[in-house]
């Protein structure tokens, strides 16, 4: 590091810096205020064209003195020519399933950018970024959105050579940050542009973006997520996340990818995804104001997803996009953040009602509470034996249900290894952490039917 520069000079400041990561890419200006370049951009090809601003007088000639009658008959006037009707915008193409597809490019001639919104982060941003430069195809510009940061996170993103943009008067958290720069670069991106938005704690295993573009490319995807594992760390919290992560990154596995949700830890869109969806917010075809994210939810991921779809587009989550991300470290903030995200996925269908796209997540939300209407009654039966019949005494139909939920906490986190196993099976371990999960699931439907205040 050089002498003349210090991190901490950069402690408390508004992050206000801006640092290009190489010439000739996209460059935001400094100050927080984003602003297209001067010159745009070519877009496919194309030349541009410039037009006056206003239509020349016609030249009068002066006026004849004399009259004379003219010696031979006027020219007939030439025929107007044909008006061009406006041609309307050509729908994209669809598949066999009926849903949207995306012109084809190739994959090499795609260009990505990377955002990553980030509050006082300092602690996980150089890891983050390391990560992207680790790329088997790295991306073709980073930027990273300083959101009302208070620690040193844009001077050690300085120091890896990245963009940095500092909000300015946001109030709308991640997905107010994410607006303030989606709002400048959605216009100059053309449809050989990608968008990658990453959280500032995570990390992406090296495959990730070259497998994504590949999907992209191919027309048929509109955005690509990952599947996640847990750093380490958290003690007995930290492991129940990890677990839970793995089973979540099975089942994506054996639906082939088709997840629910594009999650917010890293998913890749095709930038035309993105005008689409703030066109359909604009024409109130779908519900927030005209911005990518819906800043009145507390799931702006999910309400994302929930409005590609309702577009007719397609998702993916394939096996190849991975990468790791932070668990939360006590029982209080993941209980923080498991409310949420269960309030947030209940309201956005709310937002969206009864629709074909929106009846599979119904589904999973009557699921949800039928799991807490049995572990309620569960643990009520085990209570009344235990204090009313002197011991605990389990019914047949109770039984067949422990070993039902046994199998399956054992099965489905194999990929953990054999410690992971051992204390799936021992049921307690396992149990304590679905309970909570319960609780906080209860919680969340209470919240959602008193219309509670929504807190971040």
């Amino acid at each position: 590091m050089p002498a003349t520069f210090d991190p901490a000079a950069f402690t408390g400041s508004d992050c206000n810096t801006t640092i290009p990561d190489r010439a000739g890419r996209h460059r935001l200006p400094r100050h927080g205020t984003v602003r297209p370049p001067t010159t745009p951009r070519r877009l496919l090809g194309s030349p541009l064209e410039t037009l006056p601003d206003r239509v020349a007088p016609p030249i009068v000639p002066p006026l004849r003195t004399t009259a004379a009658p003219p010696r031979h008959r006027p020219a007939a006037p030439p025929p107007a020519p044909p008006v061009q009707q406006r041609q309307k915008p050509r729908p994209s193409p669809t598949g066999k399933d009926g849903k949207r597809d995306l012109p084809r490019i190739p994959a090499a001639a795609m260009r990505v950018t990377v955002l990553i919104p980030a509050h006082n982060e300092a602690k996980q941003i150089t890891e983050t970024i390391a990560s992207l430069r680790r790329q088997e195809r790295p991306p073709d510009h980073i930027i990273v959105i300083a959101d009302n940061c208070t620690d040193a996170t844009a001077a050690f993103a300085q120091l890896c050579g990245v963009e940095i943009v500092g909000t300015r008067g946001n109030k709308h958290k991640k997905a107010g940050a994410l607006n303030q720069v989606l709002d400048q670069l959605l216009p100059i991106f053309g449809p050989e542009d990608a968008i990658m938005v990453m959280d500032a704690d995570s990390a992406l295993d090296p495959g990730f973006i070259r497998h994504g573009i590949d999907y992209l490319a191919d027309g048929r995807y509109a955005a690509v997520g990952g599947t996640f594992t847990g750093k380490p760390g958290g003690g007995a919290v930290g492991m129940f996340q990890r677990n839970e992560y793995a089973r979540y990154a099975r089942d994506v596995r054996r639906l082939q990818g088709k997840a629910l949700v594009l999650t917010g830890t890293a998913t890749i869109f095709r930038a035309t995804t993105l005008q689409e969806v703030v066109a359909a917010r604009r024409s109130e075809r779908l519900p927030g104001l005209p911005h990518v994210y819906d800043v009145r939810v507390l799931t702006e991921d999910n309400e994302l997803t929930l409005a590609i779809l309702h577009l007719g587009f397609r998702i993916l989550c394939p096996p190849e996009c991975t990468l790791t991300t932070e668990v939360m470290p006590t029982w209080r903030e993941l209980a923080q953040q498991r409310l949420r995200w269960k309030r947030g996925a209940l309201e956005n269908l709310l937002d969206y009602g009864w629709t074909p796209i929106t009846r599979p997540y119904w589904g999973r939300q009557l699921l949800s509470l039928i799991g807490i209407l049995v572990i309620t009654a569960y643990l009520s039966s085990l209570a009344y034996s235990a204090i009313w019949l002197g011991g605990i005494q389990i019914s047949p139909i109770w039984a067949g249900v422990t070993v039902i939920f046994m199998v399956e906490r054992v099965v489905t986190v194999r990929q953990r290894g054999k410690v992971q196993m051992a204390l799936a099976g021992t049921i307690v371990v396992e149990m304590i952490f679905d309970v909570f999960l319960q609780i906080v699931q209860a919680r969340a439907f209470w919240q959602a039917a008193w219309r509670k205040e929504r807190k971040w």
